[in-house]
Formats: structure tokens, sequence, C-alpha cells
């Protein structure tokens, strides 16, 4: 089977590769640009000032301000000054990212009361998760609700609809004034920035339930409290799984905002104070930690999803995560309690 195939999976044997290349290409892309001088390096380092006396060991020049300061020095007869190419403060090289990763948590806060990374990336988890879960319990249930009854998705959904292109960072201040300055008001804006979309796209989910499903059961007399617990939830709850997962997503880009409210603090605050203290490899590990904080809880919540509801998906869905190819390795169908072929 040829490896780019319309809405085929690859075979399992460049199922390892293609992900190493997911995320090999774009570190190679970076290594490039750091160390590669002529490829950008739009700066020189200076590591020999020569006679120019406004000009000291390590300082970072402009490459057009540092060819004039040579040749400068050059037509009058000076020592010009000498140093390395090198890329902006703001763009460090992998290795200097990569040491970052261990010295952000061994390193102490510079001011006294900062904290460690470890305990702003706690503090981070907490706010996503209180404000996620809390968000779920009201969301998910009117969203069931207001798909299964035309009538109350009509008097719910466009206020819903309406409040959700309000910015929730907008209700900063006004949360501040009711929660307080600490998690609480950083969880409030959480929980806005979800609960209206997850109502609005666990309704659209609910109505995409087959209507030969419902027709079924009225026609064997089932009730409306059977219908929805019966047919319409189980019919939705795999594709209710899948948003929540996606919806996961959104709560993080509130949380940029949310932990500037109040007292700051969080992940986000660390990455805003070493940004001031021009630590921009600690920026990037930072940075990065999310990224993989991230992406375990999505190929973990994947994994336990298609172990919950392989009654509907296939082995090659499986394969889409990262758990899925260590132990789904070929294409097939999976039918539980019925031998594979």
């Amino acid at each position: 089977m040829p490896l780019l195939s319309v809405r085929r999976e690859p075979p399992a044997r460049y199922r390892w590769l293609l992900w190493v290349l997911a995320f090999s290409l774009p570190l190679a892309v970076w290594s490039a640009v750091s160390y590669v001088p002529w490829l950008w390096h739009p700066q020189v380092v200076v590591t020999d000032p020569g006679s120019v006396s406004w000009i000291q060991p390590g300082l970072r020049l402009e490459r057009a301000d540092f060819t004039k300061e040579v040749a400068t020095a050059k037509s009058s007869g000076l020592t010009p000054p000498s140093g390395n190419p090198a890329n902006p403060l703001y763009l460090p090289a992998p290795h200097e990212v990569g040491r970052a990763l261990y010295t952000a948590f061994t390193t102490p806060p510079r001011l006294r009361g900062d904290k460690w990374l470890h305990e702003s990336i706690v503090i981070s988890i907490k706010t996503i998760f209180y404000g996620f879960i809390l968000s779920s319990i009201f969301a998910i249930p009117l969203g069931i609700a207001c798909g299964s009854f035309p009538a109350l998705s009509r008097m719910t959904e466009p206020f819903v609809d309406f409040v959700r292109y309000m910015p929730a960072p907008a209700f900063g201040a006004l949360m501040v004034a009711i929660f307080g300055i600490h998690l609480e008001p950083k969880v409030a804006i959480v929980f806005l920035g979800t609960f209206f979309t997850q109502v609005l796209i666990t309704a659209g989910t609910v109505r995409r339930v087959d209507p030969a499903l419902v027709e079924a059961a009225q026609t064997l007399g089932a009730k409306r409290a059977h219908l929805v617990r019966r047919v319409i939830l189980p019919a939705s709850l795999p594709d209710l799984y899948n948003d929540t997962r996606i919806l996961i997503g959104c709560a993080w880009t509130y949380l940029v905002v949310a932990e500037v409210v109040g007292v700051s603090s969080g992940i986000t605050f660390f990455i805003n104070q070493q940004a001031k203290y021009r630590n921009f490899d600690n920026v990037y590990a930072a940075i990065l930690i999310i990224g993989f904080i991230g992406l375990v809880t999505d190929q973990l919540l994947s994994f336990i999803g298609a172990r919950l509801f392989g009654w509907k998906l296939t082995r090659r869905s499986r394969t889409r995560t990262f758990l899925g190819w260590l132990f789904s390795p070929r294409d097939v169908l999976y039918f539980p309690g019925k031998p594979t072929t």
C-alpha cells in the first residue's frame, strides 16, 4: 500500500518513523537556524572590542552596526572589533533550552516570594482542573438537554451564543471583586471561557444521533426519559468524550489570561518573570512543558476513550494515538468479544 493513500492509515512499519518525524523535523529546522551561521544570525556577539572604547566583550550588535564599526575603526587606523555571528537573545539554541529544562527546576527563584517552576506548574494544573471540571459538570447536562429537546434549545442557546462572544478576560476585574485575588477568579475565567462553548458543542453532538435509533425506541414505547438515558446518551457518549478532549485545549488558552488576574501566579507568571529577566531559555522550557503536559493528557484520554468505546471504534482509529501505536500494530477491525482478523 502506498505511504500517501487518501484516507487510509499508513502501514504499521512506518508509524514509528512518522511519529519521530513529526517532532524531529521542527527540531531540525530550529537547530539549523541556531547552529548554521549563514542561515540567519542577524547579530554579532563581540569577543574582542579592539580599539573601540564603547564596545564591551559580550555585547550584542546588529550585523550592519558591527560592520559599520569595523569599517570605521579600519579607516581610522585603529584595531577593529571582532565577534561571532549570533541569533537574537529571544531565540536560544536547542541545547540551551534543553539545559534550562533541568536548571529551571533546580535554580531558586530570584525574588523572595516567587514560585519555583514545579510550584507554578501545580498551580496551573489546579486552575485548569477545577475550572474545566466545573464547566463540564454544568455544561454537558445542559447541552444534552438542549440537543434532546428543541424547545429547551430555542429558549437557552440564543443567550448562550450571545455570551459566548464576550471575551472571558473582560470579566477579570469582576471575578476579582466577587471571588478575591487568589485562585478562585482564575478558575472562574477558565470556567467562563469554556462553559458556553461546551454547551453548544455538546448540543450539536447530541443532535447528530441517528434519528432511526430514536424512532425505533419510540416505536417500542420508550418515553422521554428512556429516550435520553437509554438511546441518545449512549449513542452520543463517544463523541461527547472526544469533544471534551478537544475543549481541554481551549481551557489552556484561557489560562494565559487567567493567571495574571488578581495575584499573578502559575506557569504564565513564571514565563513573564523569566522574560523580564531575559532568561529566554527558561521561557522556552516552560512553554515546552505546557505542550508536553497537554500532549500527554490528550494521548492518555484518547487511549482511555479507545478502551471505553471500543464498540464504536476500529483498531485503525486506535492507532491515531501514540499509545494506540504501541498496542495496536495492525490495521484490522476490532469487535469486542470476537477474534480479530
